[in-house]
């Protein structure tokens, strides 16, 4: 089921809590001694610097898979940091070993991170707070990376980021995606309600998502249907791209939200009524787009605000998938407005070469 570590790091008696979930998201994938110690070292890196220089935040550990969406999906501990503080000046000043000025930066130990995770990034704007992400795999090499991953020429990229209502320790929402040849299918899944039972129907969906990757998304649709009879039930959104054809489809069932960024501007993709697993529709309208060199999808949950802002930073669209989904909920949400329920944010970025440098 859909496992979520999200600590609020107001002050520095939560840092051990931090450090302490990420030891805990390590044992629950099989992960080796040595990633357990470095995610355990980047959740403490990263939650220090949240207490010290960006007046608090908040850390969220996921499992999950590599962006990369041609690699072996081995399981991997995914730590965000996100935070509305003062932002920073100058990233790469921030990332150097020892670097630390509080009125310009969340200080020293992101070149620690960055160093030691297997994927790191990081965005920032001053005035508007930071986001960072790391990934740990099974043995870690503690080899140099880049703040922003060089992509692979392998094809489109996907990531998300899952949270759960009132810090509770399963969410009912939950995203996978999987490749078969050219198309690479993107899925967002809430379980009606919240807790564990709200979590056995979306991770149902996960599982049969995996039996379906060759069918179109209204035929996943009714696939994860039956997968999910047994279940409460879900609002399900499928997304797949044919890269052969620079085409993407879209079908939802229920409460999810979609939305795609071509040619500058947004289109909303619009999901059908209805609940898989309980109350399937006659008739599943399917959504074709082209997509381009500076396409983005997001898919997100009800759990997000219907009139969340679009990306800011038109730059954005370079970094990981997963710190896109990230910015998109820190934006979403405030101190003054918490999310009122599990939320997942799920995205589909363009491959190697095709977006802005």
């Amino acid at each position: 089921m859909s496992r979520v570590w999200d600590i609020p790091l107001q002050d520095s008696t939560r840092v051990r809590d931090a450090r302490v979930a990420a030891e805990a998201a390590c044992a629950a994938s099989g992960m080796d001694a040595h990633s357990t110690a470095v995610a355990a070292l980047v959740a403490t890196e990263l939650a220090t610097n949240l207490v010290k220089h960006a007046n608090g935040g908040r850390i969220i550990i996921n499992l999950t898979g590599p962006a990369d969406t041609f690699a072996e999906a081995v399981p991997q501990v995914q730590i965000i940091s996100l935070d509305h503080g003062p932002g920073i000046d100058d990233i790469q000043a921030t990332l150097r070993d020892g670097y630390t000025t509080s009125a310009v930066s969340l200080g020293a130990g992101l070149g620690t991170c960055l160093r030691m995770a297997g994927d790191f990034d990081l965005h920032s704007l001053p005035g508007r707070g930071t986001v960072a992400m790391a990934r740990i795999g099974p043995s870690v090499a503690s080899a140099g990376r880049r703040s922003r991953p060089v992509r692979s020429a392998k094809g489109a990229r996907a990531g998300g980021v899952n949270t759960s209502l009132a810090h509770a320790e399963h969410s009912g929402d939950s995203f996978a995606w999987v490749r078969s040849g050219p198309r690479l299918t993107l899925m967002l899944a809430d379980g009606l309600g919240h807790g564990e039972a709200a979590a056995r129907a979306s991770t149902a969906a996960v599982n049969a998502l995996h039996g379906t990757a060759d069918r179109p998304p209204a035929e996943i649709l009714r696939q994860l249907h039956a997968a999910l009879h047994d279940t409460r039930g879900a609002a399900v959104g499928v997304a797949q791209l044919d890269e052969s054809r620079g085409r993407l489809s879209f079908a939802g069932i229920g409460n999810t939200g979609a939305r795609l960024r071509t040619g500058g501007s947004w289109h909303s993709l619009t999901s059908h009524p209805g609940i898989v697993g309980a109350h399937f529709p006659a008739r599943v309208p399917l959504h074709e787009q082209a997509w381009q060199v500076d396409s983005l999808l997001v898919l997100h949950s009800d759990g997000l605000p219907s009139r969340w802002e679009p990306l800011y930073d038109p730059e954005l669209q370079a970094h990981d998938p997963a710190l896109v989904a990230a910015v998109v909920l820190r934006d979403a949400g405030s101190a003054a407005r918490p999310l009122r329920d599990d939320t997942s944010v799920a995205v589909l970025a363009p491959g190697p070469g095709d977006g802005p440098p």
